[in-house]
């Protein structure tokens, strides 16, 4: 590999946002009182920035992209990184234009760990406050022992992997893992359903990624309550043992389409046997917020899912948000616009508010977001988990919070 040319290839630009930036505004975050007051002799003076640096490493994979010839869905496979970072920048400028300076530095990770290693020794970089990502967990994985080393917080914007997989108590996991989603479901069950009379039933082909999912949802009931559990392969083995008159909550833990929509099709006509049917509520996979399903079915067998987004376009700061991106932009703001604009104006806060201290109030300053909410814990090894986590049914033929 020709490391000269990947250097040239590594630095997009730098850009200083300063407070003429446009302000989108949002929902303060919501800090958490302290159970006592300290004592104004105890207070530590603030440090705060004059500049705040960050680094924001994406794979553009700029290199690879021929805008001449290059077709709509070869576009489209550039257009995550592009979009996160659109929606990123506009965070920061919001809050730049409350009056903090921040130095953005854009590196083009190219999705590969010659590139991130090329890092270390810019100067720039090595300067950095605060580093958000890379994107992907192989990035993530590499860069951790930089991270552990220089004490860098490091923010992994979309990986929804296990932090526990990174071993870095520096890093700051965004999207919920799916220990997470589990639990939350289980919660739910646990609160809203009576153990007298509900059946829980798990449709669990028992493949990694499903089992993933059912684990913690299987532990939670088991230590917690005292349901019924029962498992099956499929709907049709789950047919042969019900009983009239018993409340079933089914979690079909799959978000195999193939395996999925099948399995919901015969749930429903159980519930409608003519000879009378069964009583069921379904929980289904949180990837089925991406995946179409027959949305009246779903709404008939009162299906929940948990999600860690939610973009509602009634609201005024997401229709503020919308008419900012595509003045600046031409064109909508994607998914990943919104996540970009979320992770940038909260850390973009932290650093303002709480200058050189800001890693001490990850924990402490909640977020509402135009896409997400922020509410971490800290694992000493693991680093800062989002536990902030929402659940969404089907009603009136679209996915609307109940919690």
């Amino acid at each position: 590999m020709n490391l000269k040319k990947v250097y040239g290839l590594l630095v997009l630009f730098t850009i200083v946002l300063g407070a003429c930036s446009p302000k989108i505004r949002t929902p303060k975050p919501e800090t958490s009182k302290p159970v006592e007051k300290e004592k104004p002799t105890d207070k530590k003076p603030l440090k705060k920035f004059s500049q705040a640096s960050v680094s924001l490493l994406v794979p553009f994979k700029l290199d690879q992209l021929n805008l001449k010839t290059a077709t709509k869905a070869e576009i489209e496979k550039y257009a995550m990184p592009i979009d996160f970072y659109q929606g990123f920048k506009l965070g920061l400028d919001s809050v730049a234009a409350q009056g903090l300076n921040f130095k953005l530095n854009v590196f083009d990770t190219e999705d590969d760990n010659a590139h991130i290693s090329l890092l270390y020794n810019n100067e720039r970089f090595k300067q950095s406050n605060l580093i958000i990502g890379p994107v992907f967990p192989e990035g993530l994985r590499f860069i951790s022992a930089y991270s552990r080393e220089n004490n860098a917080i490091i923010v992994s914007p979309l990986a929804a992997s296990e932090p526990t997989e990174f071993n870095n108590p520096n890093l700051v996991s965004i999207v919920n893992n799916i220990g997470l989603h589990g639990k939350k479901i289980a919660t739910y069950i646990a609160k809203n359903y009576n153990p007298a009379n509900t059946i829980v039933v798990f449709i669990n082909t028992k493949k990694t990624e499903d089992e993933a999912f059912a684990a913690p949802i299987r532990s939670y009931l088991q230590a917690n309550s005292k349901f019924v559990i029962q498992e099956y392969a499929s709907a049709y083995a789950f047919e042969t043992r019900m009983i009239k008159g018993k409340q079933y909550a089914v979690v079909l833990t799959s978000s195999d389409r193939a395996f999925v929509l099948p399995t919901v099709e015969k749930l429903y006509k159980l519930k409608h046997l003519r000879t009378g049917g069964y009583n069921i509520s379904l929980f289904g996979h949180p990837n089925w917020v991406k995946q179409n399903y027959p949305a009246d079915k779903l709404q008939d067998l009162s299906t929940i899912i948990s999600s860690s987004y939610k973009i509602d376009y009634k609201n005024g700061n997401v229709i503020t948000f919308i008419k900012k991106y595509r003045y600046k932009y031409g064109f909508e703001p994607g998914e990943y616009a919104f996540k970009g604009f979320d992770v940038g104006y909260y850390f973009g806060r932290l650093l303002a508010t709480h200058g050189e201290d800001y890693r001490d109030y990850i924990v402490k300053d909640k977020y509402k977001g135009l896409h997400n909410n922020f509410s971490f814990i800290l694992d000493e090894k693991s680093g800062y988990i989002n536990t902030s986590l929402m659940l969404l049914k089907y009603k009136n033929f679209a996915l609307s919070p109940v919690e």
